[in-house]
């Protein structure tokens, strides 16, 4: 690799800036932040868990507003890329769904929408506990609804 001077040879130099630029183009992880101002954040995600996270990072970015996030939209780009925006709103919200008989925190959904107010119920469950809310399961039901199960942390 290196000559009797101490210099990198030039296929090793090749080598290594081929290895640095294939690091750079790492896959992004989902969700990612593409925009945020006051009083909205953006993110792109990919699968259900994804938008789960991003309603958590959006309740961390609004909380610096002392507000909580409504969602204002739930979209798919012409790339198909799936896009939630989040408005923050002060006051507090309040989930609509209530957790099935058999686990106090399993909510059967269907939309994007409905899984969002799941994960926001489960967050204040949670939060009222003095634990952070985490998803445990997702998985699809053969009649095409979807389940998510949530467990409090810490």
């Amino acid at each position: 690799m290196t000559s009797g001077t101490g210099r990198i040879s030039l296929a090793a130099a090749g080598s290594l800036a081929l290895g640095l630029t294939l690091a750079a183009c790492g896959h992004d992880s989902s969700p990612r932040q593409i925009q945020a101002s006051n009083p909205t954040v953006t993110y792109k995600y990919s699968n259900d868990r994804d938008l789960v996270e991003a309603n958590q990072r959006a309740t961390s970015f609004c909380s610096q507003y002392q507000s909580t996030p409504r969602t204002l939209s739930l979209t798919t780009d012409r790339d198909g890329d799936r896009i939630a925006v989040f408005e923050c709103v002060n006051g507090a919200t309040t989930g609509a769904l209530t957790p099935s008989p058999a686990s106090n925190l399993t909510y059967t959904y269907r939309t994007d929408q409905e899984l969002l107010e799941a994960s926001r119920t489960a967050q204040t469950y949670c939060a009222n506990r003095g634990a952070s809310q985490v998803v445990s399961n997702v998985i699809t039901n053969a009649n095409g609804t979807r389940t998510v199960t949530f467990q409090c942390a810490g």
